[in-house]
């Protein structure tokens, strides 16, 4: 009997949220959004990379914010100077926040974009992002004022003790989320929806398993599995192994409403053969991989379905003033 084409776990997964989500309303849109709570999928590296084939995926996009989130930056300057835009909103939206309250000038996004690219003052303050992803990989800020590379030490621990089973990674800083951060502290344009990250070594073959605690299932999440899944071959090469798996377990993983139209016309298509990554093998350091580094071969894949963002995140300030107090 044929295997299944391992696209089918993302496919079944969407279906499963259109007949059996239950629809709720995203906290800032109003947008009605079908959903359901914990599954996972899993990817052998070995027989492919998993870019979906389903639809056109933005693999440059990919690779270049990865290689963003790896050097520790959290301002979307450098995405903008590539053209690449999958940040944009939520700067946007900050800056819109504070211009209300202070009277600053008003913008078009596209004329905010275009400023961020030119003016670095501009960019330095309204392109920061806050203490997100990158920030906390590479510069977890600690109580007593030292800064953890955290991805650096999950290296370092993976080369020397591959059977160890502590080695993790977190984006998740309460000092910086929402409610919990101090009403004098920054805090993170949208705390992260890929919480955590856990590496694994088994036979001499490295795997990844990523809990992602929020999965905007037609948009984010083909960016997320390719992302990590090429993080772990990365990793892979980096600490001398073969690539293994890559595993995703999802905790909410939801629809919204103005992509259901999308998601059966992507349910309806066959998936074809997933592409080969190629990666330069003469990269030995995780720091020193460049975009042309990789290489995609034989992606063949229907045509894009686009959809438009959903601006998530945010909070009532007030909440945060009141939480803090309970605790002073």
């Amino acid at each position: 009997m044929a295997k299944e084409h391992p696209e089918k776990q993302y496919l079944n997964l969407l279906q499963d949220i259109m007949d059996n989500g239950f629809e709720k309303k995203e906290f800032n849109s109003g947008i009605a959004l079908k959903s359901v709570f914990g599954r996972q999928i899993r990817f052998d590296l070995s027989q492919g990379f998993p870019l979906l084939t389903t639809k056109k995926v933005f693999i440059r996009g990919i690779i270049e914010e990865l290689l963003w989130f790896i050097s520790g930056d959290s301002n979307i300057k450098y995405l903008v100077d590539r053209d690449i835009h999958i940040w944009d909103d939520w700067a946007f939206k900050n800056y819109n926040k504070n211009r209300e309250k202070d009277g600053r000038e008003e913008y078009t996004q596209d004329d905010f974009i275009k400023r961020i690219k030119e003016d670095v003052d501009f960019a330095s303050k309204w392109g920061e992002l806050g203490p997100v992803y990158g920030r906390q990989w590479r510069r977890w800020p600690t109580s007593d004022g030292r800064e953890v590379d955290q991805l650096a030490w999950a290296i370092m621990k993976t080369r020397k003790y591959p059977d160890r089973k502590h080695v993790v990674v977190s984006a998740w800083n309460p000092e910086f989320v929402y409610e919990m951060a101090s009403p004098d502290s920054p805090i993170m344009a949208i705390p992260p929806c890929h919480t955590i990250f856990n590496i694994n070594v088994t036979n001499n073959k490295l795997s990844l398993g990523l809990y992602q605690r929020s999965a905007d299932m037609f948009l984010g999440v083909p960016f997320n599995i390719a992302s990590y899944s090429l993080l772990t071959m990365m990793l892979a090469q980096v600490c001398g192994y073969e690539p293994g798996e890559f595993v995703h377990t999802f905790g909410d993983s939801h629809i919204y409403g103005n992509h259901y139209d999308q998601v059966n016309e992507q349910i309806a298509r066959e998936p074809k053969p997933f592409p080969v990554m190629k990666l330069n093998p003469e990269i030995k350091e995780i720091d020193d991989f460049r975009y042309d580094d990789f290489e995609l071969v034989g992606y063949d894949p229907h045509p894009p379905i686009k959809g438009e963002i959903t601006v998530v995140g945010g909070f009532n300030e007030k909440d945060r003033i009141e939480f803090n107090k309970k605790r002073c």
